[in-house]
């Protein structure tokens, strides 16, 4: 997927948790371009499928590579490389080194101007508040451009949707005066 947004352009993307099923193997590579002033809300959230033996993470891997670069007067720079690689061991998946025994994974990418230390840490108090183990990390280009990566494991799908919601519902009031919004499918 590419995508390009443009002076004060404004999207969120959040859709449904991709799921990987038996013997699956998923790539997903995400080009993003930003202006100074464009505003990204990005989610994800991967979850294993069901195994008619009933075991867990029976996919081979699941690889999700995400850059952005901001686009400005004198060229392009790159604000953030995310490489996410899920390989599941052939053995024990519950140990320590592989998820650290949770079985999903969620994401929060944010690209915006008004994103500062003040925002990664609201975010990471905001996400002890859910049965989830979350880390914030910040990041900007020599152009003034902000952005941060909330990364999130648990062992719920829906506990991790909460928490990207709670976390988008945050920026939507704090930035445009905006009520949460709740566009998932049931």
């Amino acid at each position: 997927m590419a995508v390009r947004l443009g002076e004060g352009a404004r999207l969120e993307l959040m859709p449904d948790q991709l799921i990987a099923y038996r013997e699956a193997s998923y790539r997903q590579h995400t080009h993003i371009t930003v202006r100074p002033s464009s505003s990204l809300v990005m989610a994800e959230v991967v979850t294993p499928g069901w195994s008619p033996d009933g075991a867990a993470f029976r996919y081979e891997e699941v690889r999700l590579r995400t850059s952005v670069r901001v686009e400005g007067r004198h060229g392009s720079r790159l604000l953030a490389l995310d490489n996410l690689l899920i390989r599941p061991p052939a053995g024990d998946v519950t140990g320590m080194g592989f998820m650290e025994g949770f079985s999903h994974v969620g994401s929060l990418l944010v690209v915006d101007p008004r994103v500062d230390q003040a925002l990664a840490d609201h975010l990471h108090v905001l996400a002890q508040d859910h049965d989830a183990r979350a880390g914030v990390s910040l990041t900007r280009t020599a152009l003034g451009t902000t952005g941060l990566v909330l990364r999130a494991l648990s062992n719920s799908t829906g506990e991790l949707n909460h928490l990207l919601a709670a976390c988008t519902s945050l920026l939507r009031k704090r930035w445009h005066g905006q009520e949460p919004l709740n566009l998932r499918k049931h």
